[in-house]
């Protein structure tokens, strides 16, 4: 969810690049951000709530420094208000530090804090940290050096209960501790000395495409080197250097007004990056599968409709069944999970707090792990026993749309594989690809923007589909959801009868998603029977149909319809956004990656 970014190294100009930093990370939703830089004598900080923007830097006026750090807010704990906004200090300005994450004892800690004379400014967990730190710091009145620092951060850090991503600076020495458990937090090394610390890539790609990655109940310390820590045993860790292979324009908009429309367009191209996957290592995935007691699919939000499409894609091409749950439901459906079972976790992020419990709880039951992720080097991939990696590049827009038509294009293939005919899968979607690729015109565009024009002012609207596109009716509406803020719902067509279709009036739009398959006469038997209850219908399919009031065109693709189908839907979505003057790339109340339970 929040963003962070630090820097320590030989240029001065440490402030700017935070906050450089920061504006890269506005992707992942937030409310407030701040800044805190070293100084010889002091740490400044400057805070506030609202976006970040086109803030003229320089105007802020900040000290020159080799050591600084930014956070950009999603509120939890606590309203927006400048004292809430991160960083947060202790007593003295001694401790200052910045956090994600929800610190689930903090009520106590702060209890036991303010009997010992500790004065608190904010409403935050966060702020326990500082003064908790500081705390144990007064038995050294004079300055203290890193390895005392390391100790006294490490101690408090052991009180704490929860997920949590910490960097932690003090007034004394120049070094900058970091910890995570269960929030994401990545170094970047740089030349010269030069270390970054961040909660995603994008942050610092325009310096360094080396990276180590912190993993849970870790610690680092960076002053001129750097020191991991295993935070249970106290004992240093050596780490392996990562190559990043995303180029740091893959992360800027280009020519495009919108991240979220770049990454629409992409989709030409990642498709096919996402087929193209080493075949041996498909082959054993689908080995795993056809051989496990039990496979589980589990994603949150778009990644979990993704995982229902897959139920349905394995159902019909390899005629087997795999169970499908949320990530924030799994636990009620763990006890199913055996030594030999599978889980499968589907994510863009590879940082979803949920998920990554439920895999933790997997793991522990001896199930094999696999992850359909995007981010390389991510929690869920390290965790994983195998990963197929989506190869998507960075996805910044909080609406998924590249990411998840390169997951369905991997659960496809996997379907395939299983069925023992994975080069007719491939075939299959390199073909699907390469109608993509014609469909995304500024004629296509063009067409579905008369129709955003029709229908931006409805207040609800539908969508149906049956079979593959059942998930695609329901991700469908997420898309509309998210950016446009209009309600927009998604259901089976058979289960119209059974209650939605009372929802029905003169104009409410409906979008009938269609495949060229065995469901066809039945999605436009809804249609018809939502039409005659005064619907507008907007038909997403290979040929017009007598019901529809609008058609959009998509290639008739076979099993791959539940990709060509949701990509029409986008685009309205990201159309009908930008209409009612709302921010595609950073809807309201929404977050990239929800790191947090």
């Amino acid at each position: 969810m929040c963003g962070i970014i630090a820097y320590k190294g030989k240029r001065p100009d440490a402030a700017s690049l935070v906050l450089k930093g920061l504006k890269k990370l506005e992707y992942r939703g937030y409310d407030s951000w701040g800044v805190a830089v070293k100084t010889d004598l002091n740490i400044v900080i400057h805070k506030k709530i609202g976006k970040i923007g086109e803030l003229n830097i320089g105007k802020l006026k900040l000290p020159t420094s080799h050591l600084a750090m930014a956070h950009s807010r999603w509120a939890t704990h606590g309203g927006v208000t400048d004292k809430n906004a991160h960083p947060h200090a202790s007593c003295g300005n001694r401790v200052v530090v910045i956090h994600n994450g929800i610190i689930e004892n903090y009520l106590q800690l702060k209890k036991a804090l303010i009997k010992k004379g500790h004065k608190f400014v904010s409403e935050t967990d966060t702020e326990v940290a500082a003064h908790l730190i500081e705390e144990n710091l007064k038995k050294y009145p004079g300055k203290i050096d890193k390895a005392i620092f390391r100790h006294e951060v490490q101690r408090s850090l052991e009180q704490f209960k929860g997920r949590y991503a910490f960097l932690v600076m003090s007034e004394d020495c120049d070094s900058i501790v970091a910890a995570r458990r269960g929030s994401p937090l990545i170094i970047g090394k740089g030349h010269d000395g030069d270390y970054f610390i961040a909660s995603d890539i994008p942050a610092f790609l325009d310096y360094t495409n080396e990276v180590m990655y912190l993993d849970d109940d870790e610690m680092v310390v960076i002053d001129g080197g750097h020191d991991f820590i295993d935070l249970k045993t106290g004992k240093e860790i050596k780490k392996r250097i990562v190559k990043i292979e995303w180029k740091a324009q893959e992360a800027e908009k280009g020519s495009f007004l919108h991240f979220m429309i770049k990454e629409i367009m992409e989709q030409k191209e990642t498709i096919h990056r996402a087929i193209n996957q080493n075949e041996k290592l498909m082959k054993k995935i689908a080995d795993a599968i056809n051989k496990a007691f039990g496979t589980y699919f589990i994603g949150c939000g778009t990644a979990g409709k993704v995982c229902i499409a897959a139920s349905y894609l394995f159902s019909k091409i390899c005629k087997k069944h795999v169970n499908v749950q949320f990530g924030s439901e799994f636990p009620n459906f763990q006890h199913f999970i055996k030594k030999n079972s599978l889980l499968v976790a589907v994510s863009q992020s590879g940082e979803t707090a949920d998920t990554l419990e439920a895999m933790e709880v997997a793991k522990k039951k001896g199930a094999k792990l696999l992850t359909i992720v995007n981010v390389e080097g991510s929690s869920m991939d390290r965790m994983a026993d195998l990963s197929i990696h989506i190869k998507a590049g960075p996805e910044k827009a909080v609406a998924s749309t590249k990411a998840t038509t390169a997951q369905l294009a991997i659960v496809t293939l996997l379907a395939y594989a299983c069925a023992g005919r994975l080069n007719e899968g491939k075939k299959l979607l390199i073909e699907a690809a390469s109608q993509i690729n014609d469909m995304l015109n500024p004629r296509y565009e063009k067409h579905i923007l008369e129709l955003a024009e029709k229908i931006k002012n409805v207040e609800s609207m539908y969508v149906i589909g049956r079979g593959m596109n059942y998930p695609m009716a329901l991700e469908s509406a997420i898309k509309l959801q998210e950016v446009s803020y209009i309600h927009a719902e998604g259901f089976a067509g058979g289960e119209l009868k059974h209650g939605p279709i009372a929802l029905i009036s003169k104009g409410t739009p409906c979008i009938a998603l269609v495949a060229n398959d065995e469901t066809r006469s039945d999605v436009i038997s809804n249609a018809i029977e939502i039409k005659a209850r005064g619907g507008f219908i907007i038909g997403v399919s290979p040929r017009r149909e007598e019901v529809f009031d609008y058609w959009i065109r998509v290639p008739d693709a076979g099993d791959a319809s539940p990709i060509v189908n949701i990509i029409p839907v986008q685009i309205l979505a990201y159309q009908l956004a930008v209409l009612r003057k709302n921010n595609p790339d950073m809807p309201r109340n929404l977050a990239k990656s929800v790191t947090v339970k």
